[in-house]
């Protein structure tokens, strides 16, 4: 089988020899060529050319960032090619996404459970979401967040710059911060689906699996139903007090997650589409990656979007 592995340099908990540890295991059953990301969204152009190429399977090393690229462009490949499969190994801080589909954390593991899928034939076709705006025409894999949680994100990419590493540590001093900063406080969003609005929202969420993120090893949970074979779901934040708010969040990391109804928020079940807009422009951001402030952002389901090797 003919392969084209992306592998992230920059991926936060691999090593060279790991890298070629892995290399190694791979090459000993896949025709493979390696492709090593330069610059931001060139997962994206790597994954696009995979399909134009021939490629029969498409890998990737590296964190929820790289999957996000590689799947943007397996989906805009040229119509009439035939789109490869995709096999993810975890390279990153968090990797929510390949957690989620149930593949090992560890990287050498994951190779190992790749294939043996490979030799027998397993695979699965999942759900993603798709966002447009003025801006925007993009898949996400796991989540798209609107106001405080992207401006974690936002703020952890601004640390990453200045030389600190991406940890779960990380992600949880910003977020505290920002959380008794009070960016969590600001009712500008609302949330429309089917005819049902809601205004006056604090941060929201769109998800297209479970869990939202994980602190550690802990998943958070906001909406539990979440799942890659059903339609989108949402959280919205409807009040601002620090004792709420703390409340919901701290449901969320119970095994069965935040429940779908209670005081201070709302859920949304098995969308096929959503709509948030803001009064002013909020950080957005999609699976962990921050893409700038935006006023208005349309959801979209997409089923069977994605032939994943797991």
């Amino acid at each position: 089988m003919r392969a084209l592995f992306i592998v992230n340099p920059q991926a936060t908990t691999t090593t060279s020899r790991t890298r070629e540890v892995i290399l190694g295991a791979l090459a000993s059953e896949l025709d493979i060529t390696v492709a090593e990301t330069e610059y931001r969204d060139h997962a994206v152009v790597l994954a696009r050319e995979a399909a134009a190429r021939g490629y029969e399977l498409v890998l990737s090393l590296g964190g929820d960032g790289t999957v996000n690229e590689v799947v943007n462009g397996l989906l805009t490949a040229p119509e009439g090619l035939k789109r490869p499969r995709y096999a993810v190994i975890p390279g990153g801080s968090a990797n929510v996404f390949i957690r989620a589909l149930g593949v090992p954390g560890d990287p050498v593991e994951a190779t190992g459970a790749v294939l043996e899928a490979v030799r027998e034939g397993r695979e699965r076709e999942i759900n993603l979401g798709r966002i447009t705006s003025d801006q925007d025409d993009r898949y996400f894999t796991f989540c798209a967040g609107f106001g405080w949680d992207a401006d974690v994100v936002q703020q952890v990419e601004h640390e990453r710059a200045n030389g600190r590493k991406a940890t779960p540590a990380l992600y949880a001093e910003v977020a505290v911060k920002l959380f008794f900063q009070g960016d969590i406080r600001d009712p500008s969003l609302s949330v429309s689906s089917r005819g049902r609005n809601l205004e006056e929202v604090y941060f929201a969420l769109v998800t297209n699996t479970t869990p939202w993120t994980y602190a550690g090893a802990l998943p958070l949970q906001p909406t539990p139903a979440s799942r890659f074979e059903l339609g989108l779901d949402a959280f919205a934040l409807t009040h601002s007090s620090h004792a709420i708010t703390g409340w919901v969040l701290s449901q969320m990391f119970f095994p069965k997650g935040l429940p779908a109804q209670g005081d201070g928020y709302a859920t949304w079940h098995d969308q096929d589409s959503l709509r948030i807009t803001s009064s002013h422009p909020r950080a957005f951001q999609i699976d962990g990656e921050y893409l700038g402030d935006r006023e208005q952002v349309n959801f979209h389901s997409v089923p069977k979007a994605l032939r994943i090797i797991c």
